[in-house]
Order: C-alpha cells, then sequence, then structure tokens
C-alpha cells in the first residue's frame, strides 16, 4: 500500500458546542507517548520490528461514531448503558461512556484525515444490536441470546482520535493502530480499516 497520508494537521446533543464545526473528543495520548509506545522496547518490540520492519511515520486519524442508550431488562434488574458505534462499517469494537461526553471533553477538528462515515441507520443498528449482545454475554449473563433491547440515538457524529504507525521498508507500509482515547493498541479489524480507507481515497 502507499503512504500518501493526508496532512494531520449529542439525550441528548452535546452541550454548550458549536455543531457548525466537526468535533472529536480530546485525546488521551501525545506525539510523543504515541511514538513511544508504537516504537516499543524490549525483545517483543525488536521481534515485531523483524517482521514489520521499522516505524517509519506516525499519523492522526479520526473516525465518526455516534451514541446510542442501550436499555434492556435481566430478571428484576434494568440497566442502561451508552455505547459509541463507529459510523464507517460498524466493524469497530464498541465504546463504553459512563456518560454523554461534555464541551470540554471536545476538540474543532483542523484535520483532514477523517474516515466518511457510510454506514446506514439499518446497518447500524443491527451491527449495535449484535455487539451489544456480545458485550452483555461476555459478562456471563448466557440467557440473553433472547434478550430485547431497546435502542436509542443520543449524539450527533462525532470523532474519535487514532494513531496510527506505518512501518515497512521498499514503499510498502504496513499500519498499526493506537486507540488515542483508551490507550490500548488496536488489531487487525482496525488496521484494515486504516489501510482499506488509505488505498480507496
Amino acid at each position: 500500500m502507499t503512504t500518501s497520508m493526508r496532512a494531520h494537521a449529542p439525550e441528548s446533543t452535546l452541550t454548550n458546542v458549536d455543531h457548525s464545526a466537526q468535533l472529536a473528543l480530546r485525546p488521551n495520548v501525545t506525539e510523543r507517548e504515541a511514538f513511544r509506545m508504537l516504537h516499543g522496547s524490549g525483545f517483543g518490540a525488536l521481534y515485531l520490528r523483524t517482521l514489520r520492519g521499522p516505524l517509519q511515520r506516525l499519523a492522526t486519524a479520526y473516525v465518526p461514531f455516534r451514541l446510542y442508550r442501550v436499555e434492556y431488562d435481566l430478571g428484576r434488574t434494568h440497566n442502561s448503558r451508552t455505547f459509541g458505534l463507529d459510523q464507517v462499517d460498524g466493524s469497530l469494537d464498541l465504546f463504553e461512556f459512563k456518560s454523554v461526553p461534555v464541551a470540554d471533553q471536545m476538540v474543532a477538528l483542523a484535520s483532514r484525515n477523517v474516515l466518511p462515515a457510510r454506514i446506514s441507520t439499518e446497518q447500524a443498528d443491527a451491527a449495535l444490536r449484535e455487539k451489544s449482545l456480545r458485550t452483555i454475554f461476555q459478562k456471563g449473563f448466557f440467557q440473553v441470546r433472547n434478550l430485547a433491547l431497546r435502542i436509542e440515538p443520543l449524539t450527533e457524529e462525532f470523532c474519535m482520535p487514532y494513531w496510527l504507525g506505518f512501518y515497512g521498508t521498499d514503499g510498502t507500509l504496513r499500519c498499526r493502530v493506537m486507540d488515542a482515547i483508551r490507550r490500548r493498541m488496536e488489531g487487525s479489524k482496525a488496521a484494515t480499516l486504516f489501510e482499506t480507507w488509505l488505498i480507496s481515497d
């Protein structure tokens, strides 16, 4: 793949926010931290560099998300959770929020590295139901296969920040992805999402 990355430069609705600007959650990882984490150290990092090649560059990129309230009953217990689903194709892991983000957690985007939102309402609903059930199931609630979920969209779209590390030589780079909110490395689903976007753009 080529590396022609473009330069990186609401129950509610998000409160006290200028909706004319494209917004993103404020990242929790600086560029220096991203470099250190993506470059790595120790034998494991050396082994990965042998496989992938050296870290050649870093870039920020943003994925549009939307928040949804998901409600369900387990026995006599009512549950209400707030999930974020990516609006590209619904393939990324859900984000869970304790509450809807407020204005001071947001920044206005000055970047063109934003993946396009392509998912339809019907596709988003299906993906959210499947992923929500899987998340609940992972908590050990094995009776959830026939669980009734009540889903309510909460926000307009906003973006989640990611750091991309590009590795390789000879003009062929591969992408590794770090979630800049949860400070964790993403797996192959995220790498494929970003690589597909870069190739198609």
